[in-house]
């Protein structure tokens, strides 16, 4: 099969590197071409007798890598992401992980997975991502993007103040430990801990919520995903936390942010028995009901 395929992977646990060697196995025994970038380069050794080539930038990679697999856990996967944005290379996640939201396929069921995704039996999801625009300094190179969320935060004990704006149209002044700003991805992430609604992948929509509000008619709420998001944080603090996925930074209060929907996309892939609604009912068991 002439395919070419590049693994990520990071952290590697026994259970990782488990998973990942049965993951070279079945792609090898397929014919395909493996390429391996192991984001923590302390972690065990890979070379050529493990039947993969090495690689440590996504310009290493040649023209022809048809998908990117990122193996361990949701962490894994974003921080894929994020490598490979503006590749436009569709990207997978095998989950060895814990819960594997993102990276829903099961390790254990890798034969049959790598069996439809090398015959091309699998669909493509093409997720918005959020970025901050300003300021410029914030999250440079690139890395003010997420594909989960944007977050203002406390720094201490103290609640902040976050006045918000829909482009240029005054919304809500929130008094809270936080706000989060989620993408649809997101939608099952931090914002739904905190109360958000569940979105499918493919929204466009922009969610906003409140994290513990000190008003507690202030509920969450669902803007186009084209809408311009200015956030001004204040409170007793210097500084208020603010944050890009697993990315923080402390940013002085009166700092005026502006969040948009990024002009990158992510597109990803979804077996078949490994779709969204499949996903929240076995991973979040929603719905389940103990009388059935």
């Amino acid at each position: 099969m002439d395919k070419t395929i590049a693994l990520y992977s990071k952290g590697l646990t026994e259970k990782t590197t488990a998973g990942l060697m049965r993951l070279i196995d079945a792609l090898y025994d397929r014919g395909v071409t493996i390429y391996l970038n192991i984001m923590d380069p302390g972690g065990p050794h890979f070379d050529d007798e493990h039947r993969v080539i090495l690689f440590s930038q996504l310009s290493d990679l040649p023209a022809d890598v048809c998908m990117i697999l990122s193996v361990g856990g949701d962490g894994t996967f974003l921080e894929t992401a994020m490598r490979v944005r503006t590749a436009g290379i569709p990207v997978a996640g095998i989950n060895t992980g814990r819960l594997g939201f993102l990276a829903n396929i099961p390790d254990d069921d890798i034969g049959k997975s790598i069996e439809m995704l090398c015959s091309g039996d699998y669909e493509l999801v093409s997720r918005a991502m959020l970025e901050i625009v300003s300021p410029d300094w914030l999250f440079t190179n690139g890395s003010a993007m997420a594909l989960n969320e944007i977050t203002i935060q406390k720094n201490d004990q103290s609640m902040i103040s976050i006045a918000v704006k829909v482009d240029g149209v005054f919304l809500n002044r929130y008094r809270a430990d936080g706000l989060i700003i989620s993408t649809a991805t997101g939608s099952t992430a931090y914002s739904l801990s905190v109360g958000g609604p569940i979105l499918s992948p493919a929204d466009d929509s922009i969610i906003i919520v409140p994290m513990s509000p000190h008003n507690l008619t202030i509920r969450p709420i669902i803007v186009t995903g084209s809408s311009v998001i200015s956030l001004e944080p204040e409170g007793r603090s210097g500084n208020c936390l603010v944050t890009c996925d697993s990315r923080s930074a402390r940013v002085p209060m009166g700092t005026q942010l502006e969040v948009r929907q990024s002009a990158t996309r992510l597109r990803t892939v979804t077996t078949a028995g490994n779709d969204f609604f499949s996903t929240l009912r076995n991973k979040l068991m929603w719905g389940a009901d103990p009388r059935n």
